[in-house]
């Protein structure tokens, strides 16, 4: 029975959710599936990604109004190096900012858009990266790899969900973010930023995704790592950017204690 699941009668459905659990733990055989599919198989892993980023933002949005309700507010880091005018323009922003729309509506809406945003530019960049190498895969064979290489995601949001709520508490420090060293400035920034999206789960990602460009491209491994590990580190450029941006408008001084 376990044969069938992968025959050519059944290579036309596109919501695939019978290859989750394989995708992540037998990717091989899966993998290979998923670069042969003619059609777009991309919406199960998609789904999946961004019914786990609305939890996550419910779970979120509840931690906040409670929080909220007694008067209680989540301090950023540094927050004991602020002004006191930069201190009191935060109250005021948090205070304005506390109604449904900014805690669960806009929030929902990001979350779920930047699940889409992130699957479209690093599926094209690793379309153009791949051919660019000699690569003969299309971009339909691209997106569909990169939706099911980005399922260790949701076992991440699946993670964080568990631990905002037995804890009650927002997740301050994310990824390796805690082993950023203390410091000020744009340097300090930048590594406290990258390390925030650096986790395990990236890791995984990278795996799935070269097994994939291998698959679809039929390049060397060297070739299809490269490719691989040069549109994460232009993807994860385009995620920090705004961090840097904003620090660079800002005189805000940016300390962030070892956890």
């Amino acid at each position: 029975m376990s044969d069938l699941t992968f025959s050519p009668l059944y290579s036309d459905r596109r919501w695939r959710f019978d290859w989750v659990l394989p995708a992540l733990f037998q990717p091989r055989r899966v993998f290979a599936q998923i670069a042969t599919a003619e059609t777009a198989v991309w919406q199960a892993p998609i789904a999946i990604l961004a019914v786990t980023a609305l939890i996550r933002v419910l779970v979120a949005g509840g931690i906040r109004q409670a929080a909220a309700a007694q008067g209680q507010i989540t301090l950023p880091p540094g927050w004991e190096y602020f002004t006191p005018e930069q201190q009191a323009q935060f109250q005021q922003a948090m205070t304005a900012t506390s109604g449904p729309v900014f805690t669960y509506l806009l929030p929902a809406i990001m979350a779920v858009l930047g699940v889409y945003l992130v699957w479209l530019i690093l599926g094209w960049l690793l379309h153009l990266l791949l051919t660019m190498f000699g690569g003969r895969g299309s971009s339909q064979q691209a997106l569909n790899v990169v939706a099911w290489a980005t399922l260790p995601f949701a076992i991440r949001e699946v993670v964080r969900i568990a631990a905002m709520w037995n804890s009650g508490q927002l997740l301050t420090t994310l990824g390796l973010s805690g082993f950023a060293p203390p410091g000020d400035g744009t340097m300090a920034l930048l590594l406290l930023a990258l390390l925030t999206v650096v986790d395990i789960y990236l890791f995984w990602q990278l795996g799935l995704l070269a097994l994939g460009a291998r698959l679809i491209a039929t390049i060397s491994r060297v070739k299809a790592w490269s490719a691989v590990l040069i549109a994460i580190i232009l993807l994860l450029a385009l995620r920090i950017a705004p961090t840097i941006l904003a620090a660079q408008f800002s005189d805000l001084t940016v300390i962030r204690p070892f956890f």
